[in-house]
Parts: structure tokens; sequence; C-alpha cells
């Protein structure tokens, strides 16, 4: 689960917001047409206490990509849904020593979680420190088929996810997804760094996604940083460590700046920052440990970078930017 929306903001925002506000119908209404919001799905009081202005705004955009969203992330029952989290959950708590920290700042109602992300097994961590309600799903993975591959195949069949097509295909499509359910009350969950990373303590440069989102459906952004899973190792402790929830400025909007955005996801990289302190490297796992860490991890560079290499790149990247 690695969504990348970095494009979002200046020109690419431009462009998504045109081809959003130039359809007639909603993605809500869109998605009611197709039967997705099932009978055990019905809409919670905070749903429909939500104003208008969070609401689903005009258009999934082209017609193939909500066909195509329809059917690699169908409808699904909460029953499916909570047999998925559960058994998550019960996983990661065998496996490791699962410690939430913060888990009282979580706002009551909808929300976009923005987790650190140093391994596939990530969202495990993310349903064994959060509460089962609202309902959590997570944008992405950025695959062509969701029918194909272990991993893929469970997320398509308990609904926790809204994928989108590699090179950004069917995005906006997502986009509207994302809103229909934040309407309805529910949670989105982010990777914000974009893809997998090594070191406790680091925090890769957030994409612009989770801030878009948040702006644009007027829910708060909520840090959450997951350390100790970049290695996998039997009964180590893996810390789920919750910030407080960052408001917009703003009341929503379906055209957020790209100076708010940009705002919001610098405060939301503070926090993260911030929140990953005091937790140390492990040493490598034996080989179950290491088989399982990297089991589905795909690593932008091919293999995983070691730690000096990935800071020295960092420190690179941020003496480049002033």
């Amino acid at each position: 689960m690695d969504p990348d929306v970095s494009e979002l903001p200046g020109a690419s925002l431009r462009a998504t917001e045109r081809e959003i506000l130039g359809t007639e119908t909603s993605s809500r209404q869109h998605l009611l047409r197709q039967g997705w919001h099932t009978r055990c799905m019905t809409t919670s009081s905070a749903a429909r206490m939500t104003p208008p202005s969070r609401r689903a705004t005009p258009g999934a955009g082209n017609p193939a990509n909500e066909a195509w969203i329809d059917v690699q992330a169908p409808s699904r029952s909460l029953r499916r849904y909570q047999v998925v989290r559960l058994s998550m959950a019960m996983i990661s708590r065998a496996y490791s020593r699962v410690r939430v920290e913060g888990s009282e700042r979580l706002p009551v109602g909808p929300a976009i979680l923005c987790f650190t992300h140093q391994n596939w097994a990530d969202p495990f961590y993310v349903f064994a420190g959060i509460p089962g309600r609202p309902r959590i799903y997570f944008l992405g993975p950025e695959q062509e088929e969701m029918r194909r591959g272990l991993r893929n195949r469970l997320m398509r069949w308990g609904g926790v996810t809204v994928p989108f097509r590699p090179g950004k295909r069917g995005l906006v499509a997502a986009i509207c997804r994302v809103d229909a359910l934040i309407s309805d009350g529910s949670v989105v969950a982010i990777a914000g760094e974009g893809r997998i990373h090594s070191g406790e303590g680091t925090v890769l440069p957030l994409q612009h996604g989770p801030a878009y989102l948040a702006l644009r459906t007027g829910v708060p952004v909520v840090p959450v940083a997951i350390n100790g899973t970049s290695w996998l190792g039997l009964r180590r402790v893996v810390r789920v460590r919750i910030g407080m929830p960052i408001a917009g400025d703003e009341a929503p909007s379906i055209r957020p700046r790209a100076e708010q955005v940009a705002r919001l996801t610098a405060q939301a990289q503070s926090a993260l920052e911030e929140l990953v302190v005091g937790f140390p490297d492990r040493p490598r796992p034996g080989f179950i440990g290491r088989l399982l860490t990297e089991l589905f991890n795909d690593w932008p560079e091919g293999s995983r970078p070691s730690i000096q290499a990935r800071r020295a790149d960092d420190s690179l990247d941020e003496a480049e930017r002033q």
C-alpha cells in the first residue's frame, strides 16, 4: 500500500480539478447507482451530521475509471471488513508486542490518517493500534489488477482499500471514492511518504496527498508514527504513536490552494518527525524474521538501502531544497 499522490498540487492539481468539475454526476450518486452502499454499511450518525460542504463533489471523471474501481474495489459487507481487521490486528499482536500511545488524541468521526511507512505489514499495525470504529480504508495500492496476488486478493475481499492504476490513472475516481467514504464517516489512511524506507528515526518528505484530501473534505490530518517494523523480529516491540489532529485553517474546498496544501503538509511532516523520536534502530533478526520482513517489500532501489545511505540522501535533498 504505497500510494503516491504527490502530483496533485500545482499544474496537475488544476488539471485534476478541471476533470472533476467538468462532469455532471457526483461520485456519491455514482456509488449509490452501483449498489456500493450496502445494507451492512448504513450511514452513521456522524455522516448524517456532515455539513454539505464536506460531501462528495461533482464527478468521478472517466466512466472507464469508474468501472475499473468498481471492479477492483467492489462493495463489501461490514462483516467481511471486521474479519479482515480483526485477523490483521490479532496476527500483528501475536507476532509483535504492540504498544499504542496517544489513542485518546484520535478525533471522533472521519479523518485522514497519515502514517509512516517502513514495511508492507504497516497496515496490520494500523488496525492493531486504531479502534475498529469508524471504519478504516487505505488509499492504494497502485495496482492494475487487484484480483492477482495473495495480498491484493485479501485486501479486495475485505474491502479495505481504494486502489488506483499505475501512473496515477484513475486517481480522480479514487479521490471521489474517498470523498464519499469521508462523507459517510469513515477514516482513510495514507502512507504519506509514498514508499517504504529504512531507518526508525527517518521520515521521508511527505507527498501532498494527505493534506490535499484533508483540505478538500474538511477533516483533520492525524499523524501516526509506526516504529519497529523496519525489521520484523519475533516479539519485538512495535510502537504505534498517534499525534494531535491537524486541522486546516480554512473551510473545506474542492479546490485547495497550493499554499494551503504545502502548509498543512509541512505541519504533518514536523509532527511525524517528533513522533518517531526515541525509537532506536534494531539489528537484523534471524532468517525467519528477515524473510517475513521482505516478503512483500517493494524497494524502489531494487533492494533494501542501508540506513547510512538513506540518511546521506536525505541530508543532500535537504541541502538542495535550502
